[in-house]
């Protein structure tokens, strides 16, 4: 069997690349694909509507057979305003940590996968690997709708995903359902002494941020529970509310932006809908009584599935015996575990190396213990696909 390279070796390369969700991939992804084709292994890039970004998919092992995914994102969050102690964008070594953006968050798993890639090449796989490597994951989970759209229509679907998120190689089973909004309110201006002549776009949008307020206290006080959260409820949270230009002005617009986060119990769009319903009957009646133009604009421009895979499902089963653990979590936080699963229909959980309070800090480091840990999973899930099933 080949020997693999070391994967902080690999993790210095993909770090030295700064995929800032706000700049291109390709380079990054040039990188992996020249990797692979050095063992021997054929990927494809599935683009954006630009060009500018894809996704990776490779698959090691027979393709005609149902196997398992290692799934990634590339990009990373912006170092904008952080003081960090080396360049972030030059991996170092320190005190048994990798330092560098993005090193937890998440090119540390990449790393390990991909030093696993001549072991998967010399194996003699009877269920294949495939790697996902995905884009703008950091700005709403974008990216991998490429992949999971093209896994809804394949003809063998894959039996899990392992999704490499920072769980400090726990195994997660679930996370939450995510909606972003945003909402512009259209009012009518005037005079601030005519005040009862216009619409205040500010007024009345407080109403609907009050509206949102009172459903998050409704989940809060007697809404489902799953306690394997933190926050073991459904959650609703106005993030920016804005408008208005003087203080002798009605205003004429305001702006809001809210989300949800729902447990599996909940429907986010159940969620979304009741406030946009409460606007419609309750607001938008009196305001049009005064300005028939007047109104509520929203828009849901960003989302994903929440993650809800039972406990005794293979893939959960499969996980904990390659990490050699016995219990399960949630998370609060989102992942593309979620899309794998509900647009796929790919069983998935979250599993992967460093911790999720070391992400999106300045000096973002993961433990080389971790990587080493992930390398291991991999070593074990590539032997796994090697027995006759």
């Amino acid at each position: 069997m080949m020997s693999s390279p070391a994967i902080t070796e690999i993790l210095a390369s993909l770090v030295a690349f700064d995929t800032t969700s706000r700049n291109s991939n390709l380079d990054l992804i040039a990188w992996v694909e020249d990797y692979l084709a050095s063992h021997g292994i054929a990927s494809e890039r599935i683009y954006d509507a630009t060009g500018t970004k894809a996704n990776l998919w490779a698959t090691i092992g027979p393709a005609e057979q149902a196997g398992y995914i290692l799934s990634g994102h590339t990009d990373v969050v912006p170092v904008d305003g952080q003081e960090w102690t080396d360049d972030p964008f030059a991996l170092v070594l320190r005190d048994g940590r990798a330092y560098g953006r993005g090193a937890c968050d998440m090119k540390g798993f990449l790393a390990a996968c991909l030093s696993r890639v001549p072991a998967m090449k010399a194996a003699a796989l009877a269920r294949p690997i495939h790697l996902a490597f995905s884009y703008d994951e950091e700005v709403g989970c974008v990216g991998v709708r490429g992949i999971v759209e093209k896994l809804a229509k394949a003809e063998v679907k894959p039996l899990g995903c392992f999704v490499g998120e920072p769980t400090s190689m726990n195994v997660v089973i679930g996370h939450k359902g995510k909606r972003s909004l945003k909402v512009r309110v259209r009012g009518k201006g005037c005079h601030s002494s005519l005040a009862p002549q216009g619409v205040n776009a500010v007024e009345w949008g407080a109403r609907l941020v009050a509206h949102i307020r009172a459903i998050a206290d409704r989940f809060a006080v007697s809404g489902a529970r799953d306690a394997l959260y933190d926050v073991p409820y459904t959650t609703a949270h106005v993030g920016i509310f804005a408008g208005g230009t003087a203080l002798n002005i009605v205003p004429d617009e305001s702006e809001m932006v809210f989300e949800i986060r729902a447990i599996g119990a909940d429907d986010p769009d159940a969620v979304v809908a009741e406030i946009e319903a409460y606007a419609r009957r309750e607001l938008e009646p009196a305001m049009q009584a005064v300005d028939p133009q007047s109104g509520f604009d929203f828009d849901v421009f960003a989302g994903f599935p929440g993650l809800d895979t039972a406990p005794g499902d293979e893939v959960v089963t499969l996980a904990k015996r390659l990490a050699g653990r016995n219990e399960h979590g949630k998370v609060a936080y989102g992942t593309e575990a979620g899309l794998f699963q509900a647009v796929a229909g790919v069983p998935s959980v979250v599993i992967g190396p460093g911790s999720i309070g070391e992400a999106h800090k300045p000096d973002e480091y993961i433990e080389i213990a971790q990587l080493e840990a992930c390398g291991a999973f991999v070593d074990r899930l590539i032997a796994h696909c090697t027995e006759v099933h």
